[in-house]
């Protein structure tokens, strides 16, 4: 949700899993409200996705600034991915997995979605980016 307005549902997202790292969800293309996103001129990469392109959600007057990413051409071991965009969970209003309100990843660097499930030390709070 962003703004009031859901701006995605699916059945057929991938949660991906990196080290220390909470669940990223990587949402069908298709399953995205299209007028909702904005091309942004921001780019970065990941030694194992490869080139991510972000996207700013724009509904009801409302700008959240490089709020999702997508890999247009990830590396062979990513390939599902391709045609999915990952939501940052402190961007939108409110993110769910089934029924369970997603709390965001801890700091500004990772876009995983926190769920009552996860057990251990989840990085990205400060001092634990870059273990």
């Amino acid at each position: 949700m962003f703004s009031g307005v859901p701006v995605a549902d699916t059945q057929a997202g991938w949660r991906v899993l990196e080290t220390h790292h909470a669940p990223t969800y990587y949402l069908p293309i298709g399953d995205v409200l299209a007028s909702a996103l904005v091309a942004s001129s921001r780019e970065t990469f990941c030694e194992w996705k490869g080139r991510a392109v972000y996207w700013d959600l724009v509904v009801n007057g409302q700008r959240a600034r490089n709020a999702a990413w997508s890999y247009p051409a990830p590396t062979a071991k990513f390939e599902a991915i391709k045609d999915h965009i990952a939501f940052y969970a402190t961007s939108v209003g409110q993110a769910w997995v089934g029924d369970i309100r997603v709390v965001p990843q801890p700091g500004d660097f990772y876009g995983g979605w926190v769920t009552p499930n996860l057990t251990g030390r989840i990085k990205g709070a400060v001092g634990t980016t870059h273990w």
